[in-house]
């Protein structure tokens, strides 16, 4: 099957969407299927023998840190040369709309998936009134799709209540090779605590942006010394974030990859995600898989992966002392020990072939729904 791609992020870009993609492209390659990928142009031309197409990309004043492809006349040139069977659209907003666009045009069977909460992110951003707008926009590209994914069952119905038609869910996954306890080393540990490894070592994974809430977890440090945290990733709130925490047993890596990251999950005693914006959160699986039990803000997305007190610690983030309360428990050792043994098996269950080939028959639900139509008229 010939499959275009049209994606507002892609490598060398590290989040969840990336992360996913890449695995559902590794699938369908190894599968003899051909795919093009439609991305903003940051210098990758070739992923797992796909072909990736560079938009021109730029930095836009709302997102330190990250650059962004508007809509190009280009995608519909490099759609009409592949002549794809589908078109998949991911997170359409910005080049995603050009791929809406041009792909309706062209008569293109197409998919579209939701991985982003951008309307909730407005409020973090301080552009409150810009919701009912971002939500009517989303809309209006999504129903041009023949099928709507998404990552969770939260987000599943509250994209229903938008009146975002057809709506599915995409299973989750992660790489269960890469990430596992194994992968722990000393040196890493001392890494990420500053030559103090006896700390209880917290870690964060992802983007560093306000709608993340990363400085909650502040208010750990400055109340015990037994703690230290480690903040791996980057992005627009990175100078806020070390300013705030100077002083504090903190330290900011960076982005890490590969075996490095794999390393830094286990190596650690607990992820910490106070984020309840999320779409699913991928580093929660990685987390568990690599035998961490993750203390998480209860939201829709994360209590479908964390069963509270059997894998993991769900707090109320409207709870002033709710975050606090709940990491002083991983003092705990049997109980730490408990809900990294439950956390690594739920993370052990999945990995990304059975997500990748529900993808693939998605595409081929939509080619055979188009046919039936084809076919009646």
């Amino acid at each position: 099957m010939r499959i275009a791609i049209v994606t507002e992020t892609f490598l060398p870009s590290t989040d969840g969407v990336v992360t996913r993609l890449c695995a559902s492209i590794k699938w369908l390659q190894k599968n003899g299927h051909q795919v093009c990928i439609i991305a903003p142009d940051l210098g990758v031309n070739n992923y797992y023998g796909a072909r990736v197409v560079g938009i021109p990309a730029k930095n836009l004043f709302f997102y330190k840190g990250k650059k962004f492809s508007l809509p190009h006349p280009k995608v519909a040139k490099i759609l009409k040369e592949f002549n794809p069977e589908i078109l998949h659209v991911v997170n359409p907003a910005l080049l995603g709309a050009a791929g809406v666009y041009y792909g309706e045009k062209l008569g293109l069977p197409m998919i579209a998936s939701y991985h982003t909460n951008v309307p909730d992110y407005a409020e973090y951003y301080k552009m409150p009134f810009f919701k009912p707008a971002l939500w009517w926009y989303l809309r209006k590209l999504h129903n041009k799709a023949d099928i709507n994914l998404c990552t969770s069952n939260a987000i599943k119905e509250e994209l229903k209540q938008q009146d975002i038609q057809n709506v599915h869910l995409w299973e989750r996954g992660v790489d269960v090779e890469q990430f596992d306890p194994s992968n722990y080393t000393s040196e890493m540990r001392r890494r990420l605590t500053n030559n103090m490894p006896d700390k209880k070592l917290l870690i964060f994974v992802g983007r560093l942006a306000p709608e993340k809430e990363i400085d909650r977890i502040k208010t750990v440090l400055r109340q015990s010394d037994d703690f230290y945290l480690a903040i791996i990733g980057d992005g627009p709130h990175r100078e806020y974030l070390e300013d705030l925490f100077q002083g504090t047993n903190t330290v900011f890596t960076g982005f890490l990859h590969g075996k490095e990251l794999a390393q830094a999950y286990a190596s650690a005693d607990c992820f910490v995600f106070p984020s309840t914006t999320e779409t699913l959160g991928l580093v929660i699986l990685e987390a568990m898989a690599s035998g961490l039990p993750v203390i998480a803000a209860k939201s829709g997305p994360t209590c479908e992966q964390i069963d509270d007190g059997i894998n993991g610690l769900l707090y109320h983030p409207e709870e002033e002392s709710g975050f606090l309360d709940t990491v002083n428990q991983i003092k705990d050792n049997e109980l730490t020990k408990r809900l990294s043994e439950n956390a690594y098996k739920t993370g052990q269950r999945y990995g990304w072939s059975g997500p990748s080939e529900q993808l693939f028959n998605f595409y081929l639900q939509v080619l055979a729904e188009k046919k039936e139509i084809e076919e009646i008229s």
